[in-house]
């Protein structure tokens, strides 16, 4: 992460004012959304099924955008509503979900397609405690602007923990820009 950090201020150094947009808000700065969407774990575990569920949750970033570029470090706030079921027996239910990474995208317009990949944290609640589980989260999404604050996304996200569980989300959000 401090890596991360160190870079964006490097890119923010090195910036111009030729790269900076005509008149037009740009994607620079802090930003808030609110997101919602499908979530799916796959256990790899023979005779379990993989439960699925809605994810909702809360994402805050900065931008920084130098010409038709894109850089940002994000964080996120999730729950899902999945549970892992034996029988008609809730045995385990998909708990918080955190996040923090970067993305590097490429504006068109009020439109931005990006990439994000970071570190990711998720609990699992069962009947005998909680696990925790670290990864790597990986994504694919696109923002498009609704006048000069307002934004909306979907993303494509996947996240490998330990032991082996992957998730699969989608998500759609609605954000504003500060």
């Amino acid at each position: 992460m401090k890596n991360i950090a160190l870079a964006l201020v490097a890119l923010s150094a090195v910036a111009t004012p030729a790269f900076a947009q005509d008149g037009d808000a740009t994607y620079t700065g802090a930003h808030v959304s609110v997101i919602a969407g499908y979530d799916q774990l796959n256990l790899n575990t023979d005779g379990l099924d993989n439960p699925s569920g809605v994810l909702y949750g809360v994402n805050l970033g900065y931008d920084i955008q130098s010409g038709s570029a894109l850089f940002g470090i994000e964080a996120e706030a999730a729950e899902s509503t999945a549970k892992i079921k034996v029988g008609n027996v809730v045995a385990a239910s998909a708990g918080r979900d955190l996040y923090v990474g970067g993305r590097i995208g490429y504006v068109a317009g009020e439109t931005l397609v990006y990439a994000k990949a970071g570190y990711t944290n998720a609990r699992v609640e069962t009947v005998a405690g909680n696990e925790n589980g670290d990864g790597l989260r990986l994504g694919l999404g696109a923002e498009r602007k609704f006048g000069s604050n307002f934004f909306g996304k979907i993303e494509y996200r996947y996240s490998n923990y330990e032991a082996d569980v992957e998730r699969h989300q989608v998500a759609a959000g609605l954000g504003f820009r500060f």
